[in-house]
């Protein structure tokens, strides 16, 4: 090979190399944003109407113990001492007619009063509402706490799907010296649309996880193979500044639930007082996300910004 045609070729391999080099970069910084994300998932619920109880319907009494109909309309019996049934046979049934004209009015309008509260009795309004914390990957206890919890809740019952919902407000109310960022949001749907609405947002927070490491819903507990071995992590990693911990509580409420905007720490803590005062009795379906969950994963600042917006800083 000359030495004109080796300068040649050392001229079209220096791009080709850079190229290679610039390609190996990216995909390295690719794959460790790709790589596994845990998350551990607690909760669960029911979207049933809620039972009614029959009352039957009130009667007053006219004075002198005859009996008013239809809320204060003609008494039929009320009359008959002043009429008799001779010479007024006319008068007599025109007042029958007056008096069972006024009771199928009256009853007409109690079906329809009667069938409105059903429907609204069997299709009430259901408040979704949601609140995010980002906290400092430094609280390790919070962690735990929510890992312990999911092994041991009932997620079965409502009360069970209730003390998740304090003690996990709870936990993130314990440790306010490592609130970052904060968010919440609230939406209504009428019960029927409910269910729908609560699963397309908890889809929302879980598809942002790789893998679900440790999940307790409905009593149905499932833990990852080897959380700690996830791909794309080695061994149990230190803990490095700019790294973080994500819980999302998302709570399905019959009536209305009352969340501020997150703007501070401030807001924060009313919205976990709010979100942890609702009681069994309203309390429909609940999902608390939280991650990183397994160990020797992380959550970086980029991470927050790219997959949860909506945080701010607190």
């Amino acid at each position: 090979m000359s030495k004109q045609n080796f300068f040649s070729l050392k001229f079209l391999l220096k791009p080709l190399l850079m190229l290679s080099l610039v390609g190996v970069l990216v995909l390295g910084q690719g794959s460790d944003a790709l790589a596994a994300r845990s998350g551990g998932r607690m909760g669960g619920g029911s979207f049933r109407a809620p039972s009614r109880s029959y009352s039957a319907p009130s009667r007053s009494y006219a004075p002198g113990g005859s009996r008013g109909y239809g809320g204060g309309g003609i008494g039929f019996p009320f009359l008959l001492p002043f009429f008799g049934f001779g010479g007024f046979g006319s008068l007599f049934s025109i007042l029958i007619f007056l008096a069972i004209a006024n009771l199928v009015i009256n009853a007409i309008r109690g079906s329809g009063a009667t069938a409105g509260d059903d429907r609204e009795s069997e299709n009430p309004t259901v408040t979704i509402a949601e609140i995010q914390v980002g906290l400092l990957a430094s609280a390790r206890e919070l962690k735990k706490e929510l890992d312990q919890l999911a092994l041991g809740a009932d997620t079965g019952t409502a009360q069970g799907r209730s003390a998740i919902l304090q003690e996990a407000s709870l936990a993130l109310l314990r440790n306010p010296d490592y609130w970052v960022y904060g968010s919440s949001k609230t939406s209504t749907a009428p019960l029927l649309a409910a269910e729908a609405e609560f699963n397309k947002l908890s889809l929302s927070e879980r598809s942002k996880f790789n893998e679900e490491t440790l999940s307790n819903v409905n009593n149905q507990l499932r833990q990852g193979s080897s959380p700690a071995q996830l791909e794309g992590q080695g061994a149990i990693a230190t803990l490095a500044d700019g790294e973080y911990i994500l819980v999302t509580m998302i709570v399905a409420v019959l009536g209305a639930v009352s969340l501020p905007v997150i703007n501070d720490a401030s807001d924060l803590r009313q919205g976990l007082q709010n979100l942890g005062g609702i009681g069994s009795d309203s309390l429909l379906a609940i999902e608390v996300l939280w991650t990183p969950q397994a160990e020797g994963d992380s959550l970086t600042r980029d991470d927050i910004v790219a997959e949860y917006p909506n945080l701010k800083l607190v």
